[in-house]
């Protein structure tokens, strides 16, 4: 990693993402988020849950050197499984480590979570219905060709997580993925699939756990990965990336009304600086931000490929004007400013 200056590292004890100090709300994009303690948020592919007025932000704790494996004939760049982290919030701004809710399994070569593994893009919904905290993620080989979903499950948000097993949904692949609960409780799990040429939409079991075999198949042949869901005035939408790899590229934006379709694209809703790559970053999440008016705050990782544990976070809100749904870039914003002009 690069050598940083004594003055450097007094910079990043400053609110660049406002921890500890719950009375800033401000979001600096691009630079090293520190959580409560003064450490880095290590929570990349990430996902946040809202319960009892709590945030919970869910992301691979991606640690140690990168590897490129020398059979490599793509640039599958990958850490060893670590295991997913957790952070909590009241306010989305000043994270608490909660710890490795999901930890790797280091003594079972053939089990999903051993380091020698991949799990990507973890997301955590809760059931209302049978009190437990449900956690969806990508569960890989090393060379990619499983293709698979993995499910765990807690009582509590801050784990520990039990690790069920793992499928392909609907006997299809599963790669870049996310959960979504409905205003009725159901929740549905998105997925590129098809080798990431299609994007999935599987019901989901009253319990969250299973596929129940209804699914329709969008975006067929556009290799859209990376969905990011979000529903606002009876509408849903959906941010996603094109296939690239680590790379950038622009983001889409889709519509519905309907959660299982047929989805629209509507284009690329990114505007100002660096908007065509999506400002060097690719969507993982859109959270509400709750008793703040039509806050929504898209979620989006800045991959260094050769170095991911060193990987940045850009957080922007999503702007709705004039019938009108953009995300304008912004270096440095504040929750309290923006959810006063929405």
């Amino acid at each position: 990693m690069r050598t940083i200056s004594v003055f450097t590292l007094l910079l990043l004890w400053l609110p660049i993402f406002a921890q500890g100090n719950t009375s800033a709300k401000t979001v600096t994009n691009g630079e090293v988020w520190l959580d409560t303690s003064g450490n880095p948020i290590n929570a990349h592919g990430g996902g946040i849950l809202y319960h009892d007025g709590k945030y919970y932000w869910y992301g691979e704790y991606k640690k140690g050197k990168t590897i490129l494996p020398e059979w490599a004939t793509w640039e599958c760049y990958r850490t060893d499984v670590t295991g997913v982290g957790c952070y909590s919030s009241p306010d989305m701004v000043n994270w608490t480590f909660e710890g490795i809710v999901l930890p790797a399994v280091k003594d079972n070569p053939s089990h999903d979570l051993h380091p020698s593994k991949v799990l990507e893009r973890p997301k955590v919904v809760y059931n209302a219905k049978t009190g437990k905290f449900v956690m969806w993620a990508h569960v890989e080989s090393a060379d990619y060709s499983k293709a698979a979903a993995g499910v765990a499950v807690s009582d509590s948000p801050t784990g520990p997580f039990e690790y069920l097993g793992s499928f392909r949904p609907n006997d299809a692949m599963s790669r870049d993925q996310t959960v979504f609960v409905d205003d009725d409780g159901k929740a549905y799990q998105f997925a590129s699939s098809e080798n990431n040429q299609t994007l999935y939409i599987n019901e989901l079991t009253d319990d969250y756990l299973r596929p129940t075999g209804r699914f329709t198949r969008n975006f067929i042949g556009m290799s859209r990965e990376a969905p990011a869901v979000f529903k606002k005035d009876g509408k849903y939408y959906m941010i996603s990336s094109g296939c690239t790899g680590w790379d950038p590229n622009n983001a889409e934006l889709a519509m519905a009304d309907s959660i299982m379709g047929p989805w629209k694209l509507v284009g690329d809703p990114c505007t100002g600086k660096d908007a065509d790559k999506t400002f060097y970053a690719q969507s993982t999440y859109v959270q509400p931000v709750y008793g703040k008016k039509d806050l929504f705050i898209a979620m989006f990782d800045r991959w260094n490929k050769t170095d991911l544990e060193n990987s940045r976070y850009v957080w922007l809100p999503i702007s709705f004007k004039d019938g009108k749904i953009t995300i304008p870039w912004r270096e440095t914003w504040s929750i309290d400013e923006i959810s006063g002009q929405n």
